[in-house]
């Protein structure tokens, strides 16, 4: 069992940093491959131990030792991964493949490591609110120390190779989390979609490719890196978002002047039913705090606090409510689980 993650509550998560009522957190992502190595896809078992290894070795050149945990997925339980996976430091792709990969974390989660994912090597860095220069600064860092070590799969007319064209280049991925309830409340949520998607950003779920989006929470990220530098990616992602927290908060400004009382009804009721209830599924349980969430940031509600309502939001996910418990629970075990903590924690703060 791995548990240091599970009793400390990540940066991305502290509800600090610029229009933190709106993003969630900023991350930036690079996607690089070592030359001399087939891609993943192509590389043969031994291939991958032998990459895994060449890392285990250079990360204490890279890094102070004591700074960071050095986790081996194939020895890590299902939960285990998971949980990891739900605190955003490693993706659901290595979490749920198989054979040799690993995951250098540091231990305060500002940045990860991912070996043998669809890159040979996955690195990210996350932050609370809109900070994408912070993250930047981080991983551009830690990316110079590996490639000062580590060569990289590059080419001078394309950049860094990487498996999946559309990473081809800087192999950078920006990717804004972002909580948009009244934007939904109001109708217009598909219509950001269809602008996003005109601009190549994509729109995902709370945990990324392949997750439903849950409770109003969505990443926007671009989809392209070839032919433009790492500051024009972040610079584009950065001003879309910048209109997107601004429609948002003209969304809210609406709903305060026309519909305060109903947004104050939605979320006391919510705030009630998270207090009271019984068995709660994880989809429930994320609109409801969608709603408390809101009515908090617009001072209608006053507790609880938005670090708290962030908190639950990542607790009562499965696998941290298993770890929480100490076993696998089931389906229903795990929404009386989800349940139980939601009134434990909110009890705490009446």
């Amino acid at each position: 069992m791995f548990t240091p993650f599970l009793h400390q509550l990540g940066p991305w998560l502290r509800g600090d940093g610029a229009v933190s009522d709106i993003v969630i957190s900023s991350r930036i992502r690079l996607a690089r491959n070592i030359s001399g190595f087939p891609f993943k896809s192509k590389a043969s078992e031994e291939d991958r131990q032998q990459i895994e290894e060449l890392l285990h070795q250079m990360m204490p050149k890279i890094l102070d030792e004591n700074s960071y945990y050095e986790l081996d997925m194939e020895t890590l339980s299902p939960v285990d991964r998971h949980l990891l996976q739900e605190r955003q430091l490693i993706s659901r792709d290595i979490a749920d493949a198989e054979g040799p990969r690993a995951a250098f974390i540091a231990k305060d989660e500002s940045f990860s490591i991912m070996v043998n994912e669809e890159d040979h090597l996955r690195m990210q860095s996350l932050t609370s609110g809109l900070d994408l220069s912070k993250v930047w600064n981080i991983i551009n860092q830690l990316d110079d120390k590996v490639e000062s070590l580590i060569p990289y799969a590059f080419s001078p007319e394309l950049g860094y190779l990487t498996a999946c064209p559309t990473n081809v280049g800087t192999g950078l991925r920006v990717s804004v989390m972002l909580h948009l309830p009244a934007v939904t409340i109001s109708q217009e949520i598909e219509k950001v979609f269809r602008g996003l998607q005109k601009l190549n950003l994509a729109v995902r779920g709370i945990y990324g490719e392949g997750s439903q989006a849950l409770g109003d929470f969505y990443q926007i990220s671009n989809q392209i890196t070839l032919g433009r530098s790492e500051e024009e990616l972040m610079q584009q992602v950065r001003e879309i978002v910048d209109r997107i927290v601004q429609y948002e908060q003209k969304a809210r400004e609406s709903l305060m002047h026309d519909d305060k009382n109903s947004v104050y009804d939605r979320a006391s009721r919510a705030l009630g039913i998270l207090q009271s209830a019984r068995t709660m599924s994880s989809e429930e349980a994320m609109h409801l705090l969608s709603s408390v969430r809101l009515a908090v940031n617009l001072g209608i509600l006053e507790v609880p606090a938005i670090p708290l309502i962030n908190e639950l939001l990542l607790y009562i996910q499965p696998a941290h409510l298993q770890r929480l418990n100490n076993s696998e629970l089931s389906v229903p075990e795990r929404d009386l689980a989800r349940a139980e903590f939601l009134r434990r924690k909110l009890g705490e703060h009446p």
